[in-house]
């Protein structure tokens, strides 16, 4: 096990400990305070609501920070924004907790609702943030003094890159970075850089370097003139879901207020972030579908059955059509769909569907028109599959070809694939590649603007493509 690893379990550990502390202590506190009972611990330990909180309230907890903080890697956390969390969490949770068990139990006038929550608000906050702040103070001083540390790659191997390299090596006291060595970028017979690292190959190598050198990040320090380039590298660089992307900023950066600093010493660097959206957020997006999917299983199962009998009597072959589409993170997986067209319909090779396609069925068209044979994708929502809001997944004989042309193809695979999408409202269905690339510019806007609210929108408007007929 990694230190890493053992740093995570600590903190979970601490945080569990710590909850079931402070509902001990609330409990004490109301009973001696509140209720003016006796102090008698043998008492109080036979009490079922005590033995049932300091298991079931500090699991609570613990799930509560994990849906909102994720238990991310204790040597990257920032004890300050660790701080300001822990405070909104516990007011978070303390609020639930008091409307959930505590607003039913004793009280004798108002002022008792405002010293129970006052009481376990402060016994919870204050024992949490003790423990995370001394655990993530002994992290920072194992990364200080070299204890601890990342496996590190820089791209670039001129100007910029030496700078940067001289720049964090040149610190009094270690900033966690574990330097491998770099990728050459300029394709010169010399790279300044190479006096101080060693040279790993060039960028057709990025892929295969970092996973031979177990890499946990990767600083882009490419020059100016290399420009060009950066988004070949960050589409190699996406298909490594854990990976901290780092990069040089430029003056242009600073001055937009793109450059956020989260610690005084150090390299000037922007982090490009991976995860399109915050972890509660995802937890709503995820939440949201599959209380949606199971509703509408459950609602539109008379149109189910209609349409399944319907395509039975349509044409010969299977009720559903299952077919290979790659999934976020590049995952295959299987989409399901009521059968639209014959079943010899790819005799000749994969083919995109088309106005007044001669392939479908005469109830298929009637299907695509209203989308009828989108139905059965809520279950692959409801298994994790898919979501009901995202980019539309492809085959991967069509992914090949888009990305020989339109390489940022590979952002859209960084997120669940869905049902519907703004692309496809705007063009419905593709008919061919080129109008896959035109539907990509509004599904990589989608991406990069994600919310719940925007979800809704792309629903409301799905519905009304739906409601005139406008599907294809």
């Amino acid at each position: 096990m990694t230190k890493q690893q053992k740093g995570r379990l600590l903190y979970i550990l601490f945080d569990f400990l710590m909850a079931l502390v402070a509902w001990v202590c609330f409990y004490v506190f109301r009973k001696l305070n509140i209720e003016d009972k006796p102090y008698e611990p043998e008492v109080f330990l036979q009490d079922t609501n005590l033995l049932y909180g300091i298991i079931v309230i500090p699991i609570g907890w613990v799930m509560l920070y994990a849906i909102f903080e994720s238990y991310k890697d204790i040597y990257r956390l920032s004890r300050l924004s660790t701080f300001a969390n822990t405070f909104f969490l516990s007011f978070f949770g303390v609020t639930f907790l008091f409307f959930s068990l505590i607003l039913d139990d004793v009280v004798y006038n108002y002022r008792t609702y405002y010293i129970s929550f006052l009481a376990l608000l402060g016994f919870h906050f204050t024992l949490t943030v003790l423990a995370r702040m001394i655990i993530l103070t002994r992290a920072h001083e194992q990364i200080k003094r070299g204890i601890v540390g990342f496996n590190t790659l820089i791209i670039g191997g001129n100007n910029n890159a030496v700078e940067l390299y001289q720049e964090i090596t040149g610190q009094r006291h270690s900033l966690g970075y574990i330097f491998k060595g770099f990728i050459d970028t300029n394709g010169l017979s010399t790279n300044e850089l190479e006096e101080n690292l060693p040279n790993l190959g060039k960028l057709d190598n990025l892929s295969q370097v970092i996973k031979e050198y177990e890499i946990q990040e990767v600083i882009i320090a490419i020059e100016t003139s290399e420009h060009n380039r950066l988004q070949d590298i960050l589409n190699v660089l996406y298909d490594f879901e854990k990976l901290i992307i780092k990069i040089i900023p430029d003056m242009y950066d600073i001055l937009l207020g793109s450059v956020k600093m989260t610690q005084i010493y150090g390299a000037l660097l922007i982090e490009i972030q991976q995860g399109l959206m915050t972890t509660w957020q995802r937890m709503l997006k995820r939440t949201f579908d599959v209380v949606v999917s199971l509703i509408m299983l459950l609602l539109l199962s008379p149109m189910y059955l209609y349409a399944a009998i319907m395509v039975r009597l349509s044409s010969k072959g299977p009720i559903f059509f299952r077919q290979e589409r790659i999934g976020i993170y590049g995952r295959p997986f299987k989409i399901i769909k009521f059968r639209s067209m014959y079943t010899d319909a790819e005799k000749h090779g994969p083919q995109l569907a088309k106005d007044d396609d001669d392939r479908c069925t005469p109830w298929g068209k009637v299907m695509r028109k209203w989308r009828i044979d989108e139905l059965p994708q809520f279950w692959n929502v409801l298994i994790g599959d898919m979501s009901i809001v995202g980019p539309r997944p492809e085959r991967q004989f069509y992914i090949d070809q888009i990305v020989k042309r339109a390489p940022h193809y590979k952002q859209l695979l960084k997120v669940r694939p869905g049902i519907t999408s703004w692309g496809q409202v705007k063009y419905g269905y593709a008919s061919n590649v080129e109008e896959m690339i035109q539907r990509l510019k509004y599904d990589i806007l989608y991406i990069e603007n994600m919310s719940f609210t925007l979800d809704l929108k792309i629903m409301i408007y799905t519905v009304l493509v739906i409601i005139q007929g406008r599907g294809k």
